[in-house]
Formats: C-alpha cells, sequence, structure tokens
C-alpha cells in the first residue's frame, strides 16, 4: 500500500506542479471567462447594440424605403440605420469604401414576382446577420403593400399579423415524472457539458496515463521503478493521481464558470436558455459524478494497459487508435442523441459499457428512461469496469517488462501464462 501512495503523490506532485498543466489551467479558465462573456465585451465595445448603417440611393424606390423606415422606427433596438446617398450607385461604393455605410441595397424589377428583386451589397460576403435583418424587413413591407391593396380592415390585418401560439408540454405517464420547463433546461444544460467533460477527461487524461507510462519504459526507468513497487500498483497509483490532477484542473474551469454565470450581466443570457440553477435536480447531478467516474476508469485502465506494452513514444499513437476511435464513437452518437434520445441507436447503445457513460446519463436527462433499463446499464458498466480493470492489469504486469516492437495479443497472453499472471 505505501508503493501504491508513493506512486499517487508523485504523480499528483509532478504534474501540478509542472509548467505546461499551470498554464494550460490558467488558459482554459481566461477562455472559459472570455467565451461566458463574450457577447457583453461586444455590447461594451460598440458591436452589440450599434445599429449597421444601410445606404440607399435617394430617390430609389421611395415605397420601400419609407416602408423600411417605418418598420425600424417601431423596433426598440433597430439593428439597421437606413441613410440616403445622393447619386448614383458609384456614390454608394464610395461611401461603403469610405466607412460612411456598412453597406447599401440595390433594386431591380421583377415583374413575375411583382416585387423588387434587392441586393445588399458590402465589403464582406458573410454579414449575414444585416441581410437576415433586411430580409425580414422587406418581407414586411411587401406583405403590408399587397394588404393594403387588398382592402383589408384593421381588425382583419391585425389577426394576420397575429403570432400563433404554440406551447411545448410533455406528456408524463404514471410510472414517470413530469420536469417543468426550467428543469428540462437545466437538464439539456447539465447534459451537454457533463458529455463534453467526460469526452475530454478521457481523451486528455487518458493520453497523459500512456504517454508517461511509455515514456519510462522507453527510458529504462520502468526497469528501476518494478524492483520498488509492484506492476499493480504502479498502474493503479498513476491513473489515480492523473485523476486527482484532473479533478483539481476540472474544479478550478468550474469555479471560474460558476463565478462567471454569477455575474449580474449573464443572467439574462440564463434566462434566454431556460436555465434557472436553482432548479437543479440533485438526482441528476448524483448520475452525472457517477457516470463521469465510471467512464474515467473505464478508459483510464484500457489506456493504461496499452500504454504499457508500447516501449516507443512514436509507436503509441497508432496503438491508442481503437481506444480513441471508441471514444469518439460514444461522443458523436451522444451529440446525435441529444436531439433524438428515444432514438433506437441510442436505446441499443445505451448497454455497451464503452458507451453507456454517456448514453446512459443522456438518456436519463434528456428522456425518462424505465428504472430496470438504468439499472441493467449500470450492472453492465460496472461488471465491465471490474473485468476490463483486471484484465488490464494482468496485461500491465506483462506488458511493462516487455521490450523491443509492439507485441501481438497472442504473445502477451502467452507471457501472461508464462509469469502466471
Amino acid at each position: 500500500m505505501n508503493g501504491l501512495w508513493t506512486v499517487l503523490a508523485f504523480t499528483v506532485r509532478n504534474k501540478i506542479r509542472s509548467k505546461a498543466f499551470v498554464i494550460m489551467t490558467v488558459i482554459l479558465a481566461v477562455l472559459l471567462v472570455v467565451v461566458g462573456n463574450l457577447p457583453y465585451l461586444i455590447d461594451k465595445l460598440g458591436g452589440g447594440d450599434k445599429a449597421t448603417k444601410v445606404g440607399y440611393a435617394e430617390g430609389q424606390q421611395p415605397a420601400i424605403i419609407q416602408g423600411l423606415k417605418d418598420y425600424y422606427g417601431q423596433l426598440p433596438k433597430p439593428d439597421v440605420e437606413l441613410v440616403s446617398v445622393s447619386g448614383s450607385e458609384q456614390q454608394l461604393k464610395n461611401a461603403l469604401e469610405n466607412g460612411d455605410v456598412g453597406g447599401y441595397l440595390t433594386f431591380a424589377e421583377d415583374p413575375k414576382m411583382g416585387f423588387p428583386k434587392a441586393t445588399y451589397n458590402a465589403k464582406s460576403a458573410f454579414e449575414s446577420g444585416t441581410a437576415t435583418s433586411l430580409t425580414g424587413a422587406l418581407q414586411k413591407v411587401k406583405t403590408d403593400m399587397i394588404i393594403k391593396d387588398a382592402g383589408l380592415t384593421e381588425d382583419q390585418k391585425n389577426q394576420l399579423y397575429a403570432q400563433v401560439s404554440l406551447d411545448t408540454q410533455k406528456v408524463s405517464f404514471s410510472n414517470e415524472q413530469g420536469k417543468t420547463e426550467e428543469e428540462q433546461g437545466m437538464a439539456i444544460a447539465l447534459t451537454y457539458v457533463m458529455i463534453i467533460l467526460l469526452f475530454m477527461a478521457v481523451m486528455i487524461s487518458g493520453q497523459l496515463i500512456a504517454t508517461e507510462i511509455t515514456a519510462e519504459k522507453s527510458s529504462r526507468v520502468m526497469e528501476i521503478i518494478v524492483t520498488s513497487v509492484s506492476p499493480l500498483k504502479q498502474m493503479w497509483g498513476k491513473i489515480l493521481g492523473t485523476f486527482i490532477v484532473a479533478m483539481v484542473q476540472l474544479i478550478v474551469l468550474i469555479g471560474a464558470l460558476v463565478a462567471n454565470l454569477q455575474l449580474p450581466h449573464n443572467s439574462d443570457s440564463l434566462d434566454k436558455f431556460g436555465i434557472d440553477l436553482g432548479v437543479l435536480d440533485l438526482t441528476l447531478v448524483v448520475y452525472a459524478v457517477f457516470f463521469y467516474l465510471a467512464g474515467f476508469f473505464l478508459y483510464a485502465t484500457l489506456f493504461a494497459a496499452v500504454g504499457s506494452i508500447v516501449s516507443r513514444t512514436e509507436d503509441l499513437g497508432q496503438a491508442l487508435l481503437p481506444i480513441t476511435m471508441l471514444t469518439l464513437v460514444g461522443f458523436y452518437v451522444a451529440m446525435f442523441g441529444l436531439t433524438h434520445p428515444d432514438h433506437i441507436l441510442i436505446k441499443v447503445c445505451q448497454y455497451v459499457p464503452f458507451f453507456s457513460p454517456f448514453l446512459m446519463f443522456l438518456r436519463i436527462g434528456l428522456a425518462e428512461p424505465a428504472w430496470w433499463e438504468i439499472a441493467l446499464s449500470i450492472a453492465i458498466l460496472f461488471a465491465s469496469i471490474l473485468g476490463i480493470g483486471w484484465l488490464s492489469a494482468k496485461i500491465y504486469r506483462v506488458g511493462v517488462l516487455m521490450y523491443g516492437k509492439r507485441p501481438s495479443a497472442k504473445e502477451i497472453v502467452k507471457a501472461m501464462k508464462a509469469y502466471k499472471v
């Protein structure tokens, strides 16, 4: 046991003190804060509330221009300001080049449509925000012109413009517990965050475990370590040590994110997405912690086993490719499941231990699976962790002492029988 704690403490101390860990943690925390406050920063720097100046040739399509002005004039925060420019299209180009306008409108007659074809000219082809706003405004102007010619009454106009009301309500059956809209929004957010965090933990921490083991073999340090600490204690010491380091980094990042969300100017963003931290389901949090830990240790033992049979770091990437592909498949199936939680593919893959940490939690958060589905998935996952952990430990015992080219599965089994592990 002393050997296990020695390896664990060395791994934690070595990684936390490294400049790479400190710099990466600080950079990720800063990025979380910056990204979380990006809309607010854009507004403060003049990009959010500032209306785009859109030019038009004076005297061209006066009815449409007036309709656009009326449309944007009634908005509380118009994102387009129409600017008259005297002269031809060349003067409009000059105004755009000089920065007097952010773009300009031109019109061409379209007898078939009965409404002029409009073109928004800008310096960039990616002015989708302004173009979308103008498209909606022009559609409104066109509708108003047609309604005016149709001679509808004011009440008929109001009925025509009235928005159709459609509410979405989840139907809960006798064996289910319904969720409010706020609880559903919180569940979606937590599910998305947990899937991303688990994927990052598996990919980054798993690679660190395998790389460190292979580097020790490559430098022959492993030969010295095995004389003092048993291979099994080495493997679990490195896995647990890397897990603690990952938890420290995760706590720092989550702390930065939570502190960012508590800022007053971010409350509107949370309300917009239906996220209310006060309605967070504690049961869902418990499931999130369980599946996160289960997924981490399931993949960590695989990465450790593969790292132990590779003697050169140059060959590690190819050896880890099957595990990496498993992780990617689980992640992308989970991304698909975010919008289709009851799809047959999700229901089948939730019992596959390599995918269930992603998919079973997704279904718990976004759907309402039966209790036996959850119990069966957890039982299979738990049994798989024990089985794969036992097999990985045996492979590790043999692999750390095997040098040269990467051994085949047959050679590993033969060595395990020879060493009686």
